[in-house]
């Protein structure tokens, strides 16, 4: 039997959400699955040591790129050629779309299980994806994902990057997709200060090459934490993850990073100034701290000034005790 996986929102938060979801389908029965994604979710990187996935299919659809393969209607007709090899005999689409209910009949795929169609309009990213299960495989299926890696890729990033238990190995994830997401350098050092106090401390910054998290990045590193601080943005996801494995705990944005720590069983505080709580709290791995003032947050809060490092220390002790 050959199954295949929709899942085309962007993004790597959005591929670990949906990872739970995906698994229990191969687990139902009982051979690994295809999934099709978008590049920008770099699954390849991450699950490249899941069994429960068999290939990962690029879908090259974006509508700021005009020559994407599967844009538009000739990219329709382009899907449909590049599934139609395959010979997929299930097919489960997360999402409402007509055009992959299409794409996946004139692939010649039988059996097509997927969301209501038309119905994407205020749909809770994971209650959608847990009726969808329960509906259509009897399957209830909690919102807490696991990324493994191979326990000899954990020993050479310990080696290779001096990591030592004796100290406390912290993830700092400084970077986000969006500006209002990105917390200020000040309040992040501010936490480094008061977490180093009575703690030997070692700071892994994650974060990306765009210039306003360059910024970050420099300014922490202008600081006295310098020597205690190892950047990771000239690494790969792949060459991340083990390192982020060796942590006792992170600190994060909502970024890409506080999902994949979280993902990798490591206590995440997720720093939440912009976007819905739900992204930062869906995970029991997962500690969301919200600006001062709001009772909770979600888009064009605007609250990345208003991060306490104070809360974020506060939550930090109640976790290492």
């Amino acid at each position: 039997m050959k199954i295949l996986v929709i899942q085309n929102r962007m993004g790597i938060g959005d591929m670990v959400i949906f990872l739970p979801f995906i698994e229990s389908i191969a687990k139902k029965f009982g051979v690994p699955i295809s999934i099709l994604i978008k590049e920008n979710s770099k699954a390849s990187q991450f699950l490249g040591d899941n069994q429960n996935i068999d290939q990962i299919i690029i879908l090259d659809r974006d509508n700021k790129k005009k020559d994407s393969r599967h844009n538009g209607i000739f990219g329709f007709f382009k899907l449909i050629k590049d599934l139609k090899k395959y010979n997929f005999d299930k097919v489960f689409i997360f999402n409402s779309s007509l055009r992959f209910n299409l794409i996946s009949k004139l692939a010649g795929i039988k059996k097509i299980y997927q969301y209501p169609l038309f119905k994407k309009k205020n749909q809770h990213i994971i209650k959608a994806a847990q009726n969808f299960l329960k509906v259509n495989l009897n399957l209830s299926i909690e919102s807490n994902p696991k990324i493994l890696i191979n326990n000899e890729d954990i020993k050479k990033a310990k080696l290779k990057y001096d990591i030592n238990d004796k100290q406390l190995n912290i993830l700092l994830g400084t970077g986000g997709s969006g500006h209002t997401k990105r917390i200020p350098s000040e309040i992040f050092i501010n936490f480094m200060k008061l977490a180093t106090y009575k703690n030997d401390c070692k700071f892994f910054l994650a974060t990306g090459k765009n210039k306003e998290e360059q910024k970050i990045l420099n300014e922490i590193l202008q600081t006295e934490f310098k020597e205690k601080c190892i950047p990771l943005d000239d690494l790969s996801l792949k060459e991340i993850m083990p390192i982020i494995k060796n942590c006792k705990i992170s600190v994060c944005n909502d970024s890409s990073f506080s999902h994949l720590s979280s993902a990798l069983e490591i206590q995440t505080i997720v720093l939440m100034s912009d976007t819905p709580l739900l992204y930062g709290s869906y995970s029991s791995n997962m500690y969301p701290i919200i600006p001062d003032g709001e009772n909770t947050v979600t888009h064009d809060t605007h609250g990345k000034y208003k991060i306490n490092p104070n809360k974020i220390f506060k939550k930090f002790n109640e976790i290492l005790n």
